[in-house]
């Protein structure tokens, strides 16, 4: 008994400290909308426990955090919204702080804490997916994975050409303002959303080519679902909009950069890289649920021959920016930049401009020069698409002397291991090409083969 006294004294006292501790605050709530899903970020004073639970008829989120009380009552939320009509607190003097969030829609949460970064403290976020919605884009995915390319009632001779999909990635977002100016506190998402959505235009209007926005508004999209995206989607091009900021005001121009395995072209390069792949933990990306192929992008020598086309994309939008006015830096950068770690894509991020500088974060805000800027880029894409051949549609039937096309249907007995050596490539760059998980694919799986050239 007399050892049990110890323990039993450590724990009264921390039931007694726990008991005692000052609740934590929860100070505000923001809520942004993206197309899949809406997002709910409460600031909150330090680490919090919470659980949540859905109710219905009619649709409820019921999310309890222990210890909290609220610093000020909280705004309300746009009923406009198509997930949450609208959010009610109870305060009671004992037991958590229950927050009861009134939807429009079944809604599918997910939550996760996160911890201080760039300008936020600790933070609570909850996302809610419409399982409506999510359940007809799962549906409509098998679709397309089943369809055909090329109708079988009439195979072509020759693979049949396809429109050009260019990836437009507005940097930033949502939680994440990116850059700020310092005259006059433009943020640097609204800026990129403006100029990506020029560009859209200009692509939209040319024959042969169809735009993909990676984001159409503000909220965050996290740095590896933005290439995901324009895999997705088959893009043949990439780029991603930013408008950098430096200590000094001096600074202008606009600079375009690749990626880079071995390290950054300059210290310049390296100091943005560092600063863009932080915005996963500004912007609220959970780290818990990626996948390890994700985590780190297999090179092999199809990526090798997608970084060399990189550089070239790099250098024809370079040289167009220089006729909307004055670039930073005269060749094209390379750094480890997280967003273009696609393995099949050309991927590029072009510096429109330097929003720390008073004057051209004056014309950033321009429309007249948002347009210049989209106009210079999308001349660059079209030069370098110009002297790639165009990425034809997959086909049952090629001519003699031709590359076959470039899929594989999963036979009975196959193993994924063996297909990858039969086509002379990397098992984890197969695997992370088709968004496969572990394990080998079922019989009759359409595989993505990327050809010595790069699948575009």
């Amino acid at each position: 008994m007399k050892r049990l006294a110890p323990l039993l004294f450590f724990v009264v006292f921390l039931m007694t400290a726990v008991a005692g501790a000052e609740p934590v605050s929860v100070q505000q709530l923001r809520v942004w909308r993206a197309p899949d899903h809406t997002r709910l970020v409460f600031d909150v004073s330090g680490p919090v426990e919470h659980r949540m639970f859905t109710l219905q008829y009619p649709d409820r989120l019921v999310v309890d955090i222990d210890n909290a009380r609220l610093a000020e009552p909280l705004k309300d939320v746009d009923p406009g919204g198509p997930l949450v009509r609208s959010v009610r607190v109870g305060q009671p003097e004992s037991g958590p702080l229950r927050i009861v969030l009134e939807l429009k829609a079944e809604a599918r949460p997910r939550s996760f804490m996160l911890k201080p970064a760039g300008p936020y403290g600790h933070r609570l976020v909850i996302d809610l997916f419409d399982v409506k919605a999510v359940e007809q884009e799962v549906a409509e995915s098998k679709q397309e994975a089943k369809s055909p390319a090329v109708p079988e009632r009439a195979v072509p001779a020759r693979p049949v050409a396809r429109e050009r999909v260019v990836a437009i990635d507005a940097g930033h977002g949502g939680e994440d303002p990116g850059a700020s100016g310092r005259r006059y506190r433009t943020h640097e998402k609204d800026v990129t959303l403006a100029i990506a959505r020029e560009l859209a235009k200009l692509v939209a209007q040319e024959p042969g080519m169809r735009p993909l926005l990676i984001r159409d508004g503000d909220y965050y999209v996290g740095l590896l679902q933005r290439f995901e995206k324009a895999r997705r989607h088959r893009a043949d091009v990439f780029v991603s909009i930013h408008a950098d900021a430096v200590p000094g005001r001096s600074a202008n121009g606009s600079s375009v950069y690749a990626l880079s395995e071995k390290g950054a072209s300059s210290a310049m390069a390296r100091r943005l890289a560092d600063k863009e792949n932080a915005s996963d933990l500004i912007g609220g990306v959970s780290l818990n649920d990626k996948d390890d192929t994700l985590a780190h992008v297999l090179l092999d020598l199809s990526h090798n021959m997608t970084m060399q086309d990189s550089l070239s994309l790099g250098d024809d939008i370079l040289a167009e920016l220089r006729h909307v006015g004055p670039v930073h830096m005269h060749h094209v950068a390379q750094a480890g930049f997280a967003v273009l770690k696609s393995p099949d894509i050309p991927s590029v991020l072009v510096e429109t401009a330097f929003i720390s500088n008073p004057s051209e974060e004056k014309k950033l805000r321009t429309p007249a020069f948002q347009r210049q800027l989209a106009a210079g880029i999308f001349r660059g894409i079209k030069r370098h698409l110009a002297r790639t051949p165009s990425a034809p549609q997959l086909s049952v039937q090629a001519e003699p002397g031709t590359e076959p096309a470039r899929e594989h249907v999963v036979r009975k007995g196959e193993t994924l291991a063996a297909i990858a050596r039969q086509y002379n490539i990397h098992v984890d760059a197969l695997r992370f090409i088709n968004d496969l998980g572990r394990g080998d694919p079922p019989v009759g799986v359409r595989l993505r083969i990327p050809s010595k050239h790069g699948d575009g």
